[in-house]
């Protein structure tokens, strides 16, 4: 058996509703031998075998790679990338996928990607960087709103505050420095309001060589309208109609500036690159980097990649991307979250999840776990996004429709979902200048 059709034992990272999409498109490629989930969900169970492993303590995942002869790592969450967890299983000589702590940067610190950006020449919002409330505060009020207050850190996708007036942005600065965000808040970000739509692109790459991926459109309020507080992402859609050829290129450009800057620095990135782009009136504008697939976009673009996902993994990680060529399918896809209630603030677990077999059993629909455990017969609640419902169609419209329809089919106390997934993108263009 020859390298490139070897089997390999896998250990994948993370809990959510990402890893369970990661999980079952690495279960079907033939490439893929033992699979286990560090430390997955109720959905990861039937796909793999759960580990009850810290996935982002790297002496402990190494010991486990050790242990397990795995023979490739696949690393979901940004906490583990930002530990150094790659950094360790790259120095036992395993293939991972993933950034080393040096890349992940891009991720954990607001302020390093912004910096980066500038090196690079890489379209942004203007933006100021504080580690005392007093400057942020002054920054604030001379600059005036709409602005964007970020924790410098990592903030589970909750760290981000859009301030329409200024009062809402000095309370943001505030709450920053106040703890509210943890470690993550002792520096702040404080950047312009970009208007536009947003799309995200995410890329393959081995440090050198880019393969995007199909855009997607994340949903990050909490309520329908796109009002509310930030959330990790309430459902998403691929591809994103309302992206001309032309914005598309340019995202492209900027995905492969980034990754050759960070080359020229001396980083060495092998993973997901994941561009957040706010397409405004002067062209493609880089909200944020992230160092991993989204969650949820990751629901909606690998059921459209028609490759073997191991392969294409192992070949970022041994520096061979250029050999790979990506397909993807036709068909739409739409996914939307369902939540405990509450969610993104307090929420009650335990909850009693019926329905789930009905709606995975529907044509054209897969249900990714997110916040579930398994307790004997039964699937319960175990976070705030429970489970998101992905569903494919020829049209935009038919696979909008067969999501919500599986979302009918799944119950459990206090579920809430956003009714309003990608309406905006079928009003088209127009909806955003509203």
């Amino acid at each position: 058996m020859n390298a490139e059709t070897q089997v390999v034992d896998i250990l994948l990272l993370g809990s959510g509703g990402r890893e369970h999409a990661l999980a079952k498109k690495l279960s079907e490629s033939p490439r893929c031998g033992k699979l286990y989930i560090a430390p997955g969900n109720g959905g990861t169970l039937n796909v793999g075998e759960n580990v009850a492993i810290d996935e982002a303590d790297p002496e402990v995942v190494a010991d486990f790679v050790k242990g397990a002869g795995i023979g490739l790592v696949v690393i979901g969450p940004e906490a583990p990338l930002v530990a150094g967890v790659a950094d360790a299983v790259r120095a036992l000589g395993v293939p991972c996928f993933g950034p080393g702590a040096a890349g992940a940067q891009l991720e954990g610190s607001k302020r390093f990607s912004k910096e980066l950006m500038d090196r690079a020449g890489i379209p942004t919002a203007a933006y100021g960087s504080f580690d005392n409330e007093e400057d942020a505060l002054a920054y604030v009020r001379e600059q005036g709103a709409p602005l964007v207050v970020k924790a410098d850190g990592l903030a589970a996708g909750k760290g981000v505050i859009v301030a329409t007036e200024l009062a809402e942005a000095e309370n943001a600065v505030h709450e920053c420095f106040s703890g509210a965000f943890g470690a993550a808040g002792a520096t702040v970000v404080i950047e312009e309001m970009l208007v536009g739509p947003e799309c995200s692109l995410l890329a393959f790459t081995d440090g050198v060589t880019v393969c995007p991926m199909s855009t997607s459109q994340d949903h990050k309020r909490a309520l329908e309208g796109d009002r509310g507080p930030n959330t990790g992402g309430m459902g998403a859609y691929s591809p994103v109609p309302i992206v001309t050829p032309e914005e598309h290129a340019e995202m492209e450009r900027i995905m492969r500036v980034t990754v050759d800057q960070l080359r020229s620095e001396g980083i060495d990135y092998r993973g997901c690159l994941y561009g957040g782009f706010m397409l405004t009136a002067q062209g493609p504008k880089v909200l944020e980097y992230n160092a991993r697939f989204g969650d949820p976009e990751t629901q909606v673009v690998l059921p459209r990649l028609e490759n073997d996902l191991v392969e294409v993994m192992l070949a970022v990680a041994e520096q061979r991307l250029a050999d790979v060529e990506l397909s993807w399918c036709d068909e739409w896809a739409v996914t939307v979250v369902l939540t405990s209630a509450g969610y993104p603030g307090s929420y009650e677990k335990g909850k009693v999840i019926t329905g789930v077999d009905e709606a995975d059993a529907m044509d054209g629909v897969t249900v990714y776990h997110a916040g579930t455990t398994q307790e004997g017969d039964e699937l319960l609640t175990s976070g705030g996004r429970v489970i998101a419902v992905t569903a494919l169609g020829e049209t935009f419209e038919a696979a909008r429709d067969l999501s919500y329809a599986a979302c009918d089919k799944i119950d459990f106390e206090g579920k809430t979902l956003r009714h309003d997934i990608g309406l905006r993108a079928l009003r088209g263009r127009e909806a955003w200048e509203q």
